[in-house]
């Protein structure tokens, strides 16, 4: 059975993919070529995925009882091109 830290690393894994896609592919795209619909493809599920790795961040650092400043690298780096691979790597692989 899943655990919430798998749950998460899973979203924190398919939220920096479709953040990279998106800004690696549908966005010069969609400048370069003058073509949405990759943005629009993109957009919505990454958008999802978002939302659901700002909210498990806050359930699993509860969880695991991180401190302020943990919490908010782990937030910031929902916003930073492969940020969630090295929360990944530096604050949960190990916990699994």
């Amino acid at each position: 059975m899943f655990s919430i830290i798998n749950i998460f690393r899973v979203v924190a894994f398919l939220e920096g993919v479709s953040y990279i896609l998106l800004l690696g592919i549908a966005v010069p795209i969609k400048y370069a070529f003058d073509d949405p619909t990759f943005v629009k493809l993109l957009g919505m599920p990454h958008g999802l995925l978002f939302i659901a790795y700002i909210i498990l961040a806050l359930v699993v650092g509860s969880k695991l009882k991180w401190n302020n400043k943990t919490l908010v690298h782990v937030l910031l780096a929902s916003i930073l091109p492969f940020g969630t691979f090295f929360i990944d790597n530096k604050y949960l692989k190990q916990t699994t």
